[in-house]
C-alpha cells in the first residue's frame, strides 16, 4: 500500500466510480484502488471482494463498506458507501424528474421502449454468455428454460425459486457426485 487515504479521498474515489462504472462496479473500483492509486494491492482488494460476494446484499456496496472499514472503520464505510451512491441518486432523480414532466410524450415513449428493448437484450446476451461458458448439464439447462418460460409466463419470481432452486440445488448435488 502506498499510502493511506482520507475520507474525504475514499469518498470522491467512490463518487466517481459509482458516476462511472457502468456495467460492474467491482472492475472499476479494482482498478481504482489497486491500479492507479496504488492504495490496495491485488491480494488486499481481492480479500475484500470475495468477503463482500458472500456476503448477503449487493456485492459493490459490500465492497465499498469492506474498503472504507479498512482504512477507517465505520466512518470510512459511511463515506464509501455515500461516495457509491450519491452520484447515482442524484441523477435518478434528475431522470425522474424529467421523466415526471415529460414521460408521457409520444418521443420520450418511444426512447424509452428502445432503452427497454436494448436492456432485454443486454440481460439475454449475458444469458448467453452464461450458459456458453458454464456448460450447465441438460438437466440445469432445462431447468433454467423453465424459469424462462415461467417468467414469460409472468409467474412471480419468488414461486420460481420456490419451484425450480431445490430442483436446482439437487442437479447441481449429483453432478458433484459424478
Amino acid at each position: 500500500m502506498s499510502e493511506r487515504p482520507s475520507r474525504t479521498a475514499l469518498f470522491l474515489g467512490y463518487l466517481q466510480i459509482g458516476l462511472t462504472s457502468f456495467g460492474g462496479v467491482n472492475a472499476w473500483a479494482r482498478r481504482f484502488f489497486v491500479e492507479k492509486k496504488g492504495w490496495l494491492t491485488e491480494q488486499e482488494y481481492a480479500e475484500v471482494l470475495g468477503i463482500g460476494q458472500v456476503l448477503p446484499g449487493p456485492n459493490a456496496l459490500n465492497t465499498a463498506i469492506g474498503i472504507g472499514t479498512y482504512f477507517h472503520g465505520a466512518t470510512g464505510a459511511i463515506v464509501c458507501a455515500l461516495g457509491l451512491f450519491t452520484g447515482p441518486m442524484v441523477l435518478l432523480a434528475a431522470v425522474a424528474s424529467l421523466y415526471d414532466t415529460y414521460g408521457q410524450l409520444p418521443l420520450v415513449r418511444a426512447i424509452l421502449t428502445g432503452i427497454a428493448a436494448a436492456a432485454a437484450g443486454m440481460v439475454m446476451g449475458t444469458a448467453v454468455k452464461m450458459v456458453t461458458k458454464l456448460r450447465p448439464s441438460r438437466t440445469l439447462l432445462c431447468i433454467g428454460l423453465a424459469a424462462f418460460t415461467l417468467a414469460a409466463l409472468k409467474v412471480r419470481m419468488p414461486y420460481v425459486l420456490l419451484m425450480l432452486a431445490p430442483l436446482g440445488l439437487i442437479a447441481a448435488w449429483r453432478e458433484l457426485d459424478r
